[in-house]
Order: C-alpha cells, then sequence, then structure tokens
C-alpha cells in the first residue's frame, strides 16, 4: 500500500520519539513491550515510515518517555499533520507556536544550501545583529524574552562551528543584506567582518549576488533553503532532500516532492554562477565594513 501524506512530519516526529526514548534510557524492545505494540512497528514509527499514526500511540509514548506536555502537544500535532499531503507549518494550528520545526531539519542535515536576498543567513549572524532584529521582530517583548531569542539563535550556529562533523553550508547572500542595517554601522562592520572570518572555515562557502547580476532567471525569487541528509553506503539518500520556504503567506512552507526540489536547485544553481565567487565575496564584506567606519 503507498504512503499517503507527507513524509517529512513523520520522519521529524521519528527523531524526537527516538531521541527522548535514548533520554529515558530504554531499548527499543523494551520500550515497544511497555507501548504494547510490536518492535518492528515501533522501529517504522522511529524512522518515519509509518503511512498511519495513532495518535494513542504517540501520547502513550510521550507520557512513557516523560517528553515536557508542550513538546508533547507538538509531537502530537506532526502526528496528525503526517496525514496531510501538502505540508506546512502554520503557526496556532496543530503545532505549537514556540516549536520550531525548521530547527529539527538543520540539525539533521548534513549539508544546507541557501539564498538569503535581503538579510545575513541566521547561521552567521551576531549577537548584536540579532539583538536588533528582536527588537523589531518582537517590540512588545522585555530584555529577558530579547536575551532568550537570541541564545536559542546562538545555539543553531554550533552546528556550523563545532569540531565534529560541522554541517556544510553553501550561503547565497544579495548584495543588498550587506548594506540594509541592522542596529548600526559598527554593528555591520562587526557583522561583516564576521562573514568574512567564518567563510574562511573548509565547511562554508558565502558568495554575493552583486547588485549588476540583476535577476538570475528573469525573476525575483525570495529567501529559501534546500537541506540535504546525506547518503547511505549504497548511495541512497539518508532522507527526501526538503526545501524550506520561511514565513510564506500560510506559514513556514516545506517543500518536498522532487519536481519542487529540482526546480529550487536549479534556482539555486543559477543564482550561484551569477554570484562572486568565494574569494571575492570576503573582500567584498571587509570592503563595506570599512565603509560602515569611515
Amino acid at each position: 500500500m503507498p504512503e499517503t501524506g507527507s513524509t517529512l512530519p513523520r520522519r521529524q516526529l521519528g527523531r524526537y520519539l527516538t531521541e527522548w526514548r535514548s533520554r529515558a534510557g530504554m531499548s527499543q524492545q523494551k520500550a515497544a513491550e511497555l507501548l504494547e505494540m510490536g518492535s518492528s512497528s515501533l522501529q517504522r514509527l522511529e524512522r518515519g515510515q509509518n503511512s498511519r499514526i495513532k495518535v494513542r500511540d504517540i501520547q502513550a509514548a510521550c507520557d512513557l518517555y516523560g517528553v515536557p506536555s508542550e513538546l508533547a502537544e507538538a509531537l502530537t500535532g506532526l502526528a496528525r499533520q503526517a496525514s496531510v499531503k501538502s505540508w506546512w507549518h502554520e503557526y496556532g494550528d496543530l503545532i505549537p507556536k514556540d516549536f520550531d520545526v525548521y530547527v529539527g531539519l538543520e540539525t539533521a542535515a548534513v549539508e544546507l544550501r541557501s539564498y538569503h536576498p535581503e538579510l545575513i543567513p541566521g547561521l552567521f549572524q551576531t549577537p548584536d545583529y540579532l539583538r536588533a532584529l528582536a527588537e523589531l521582530c518582537l517590540p512588545d517583548a522585555d530584555a529577558a524574552e530579547h536575551d532568550r531569542w537570541i541564545q536559542l539563535r546562538m545555539q543553531r550556529q554550533n552546528i556550523v562551528t563545532r569540531k565534529t562533523g560541522p554541517t556544510a553550508v553553501n550561503a547565497l547572500i544579495g548584495e543588498a543584506a550587506l548594506h540594509r542595517i541592522s542596529g548600526s554601522r559598527r554593528i555591520m562592520a562587526a557583522q561583516l567582518k564576521w562573514l568574512a572570518d567564518i567563510s574562511t572555515r573548509p565547511n562554508v562557502t558565502i558568495r554575493v549576488l552583486p547588485f549588476r547580476a540583476g535577476f538570475p532567471g528573469g525573476a525575483y525569487i525570495g529567501p529559501f533553503v534546500i537541506l540535504d541528509f546525506g547518503t547511505t553506503a549504497t548511495g541512497e539518500p539518508v532522507e527526501p532532500t526538503v526545501v524550506f520556504i520561511e514565513g510564506s503567506s500560510v506559514g513556514n512552507l516545506y517543500l518536498e516532492k522532487p519536481d519542487d526540489v529540482r526546480r529550487y536547485d536549479e534556482s539555486y544553481e543559477g543564482i550561484r554562477q551569477a554570484a562572486l565567487d568565494a574569494t571575492a565575496s570576503r573582500n567584498l564584506f571587509r570592503q563595506v565594513a570599512r565603509e560602515y567606519l569611515a
């Protein structure tokens, strides 16, 4: 029987269930016994291979593993979303607003390819740049909430800088992002210097699409991230590639159909070919940083 619905929420759900079972110190076999299900059923659930997921099974697993109530609510939301063919995360719908689906995908990915026409990519934002954004994005929040928001975002950057198995990041940035000020000229100078520095890491490539390149492909393309999850020993994808589009009119959108992924692959490649190379981009970061301090 063919699978129905989106595979993305099933895979995301499976990763969380596996993590929390491990935290609880239980083997897959022992957990399956306590949940009164077969070991093969739990294995399929953790691998995101179940085409039909019973919400009561997820609720029982969350209770058994001691999953906090807020996260348990999010996981049951994922279970319900698994039957939806076109899937997106619309805040306030089935999944709580503060459950960041994207971060889980980002952590699991082995390579990220992205395009950011207006903003510095989140994985490379400095704390001061972030704080200025927080004051705009969360105008009613107090300083403590801003600090928490910044801390959570900064934690994401560990996937780039960790010593063991850092994620490969290939980022394309529109030249506008270098000139759109977040905070102050001093903050922007420090931000661009940091881009120049971090782009020297072997797992990081950052390239700028200059104004003079116009619109590669003949149309404006908004920000997107392509997430790849690596391959098995036989060369098969560990998980299907996902395209993430933040803040669309219906919420955060996740595309995984091959035709959709192919179109964004082609868009990324067209922008990459029109962009400056890594060395010229690094030199531009340093030049614009100096101009901010002049």
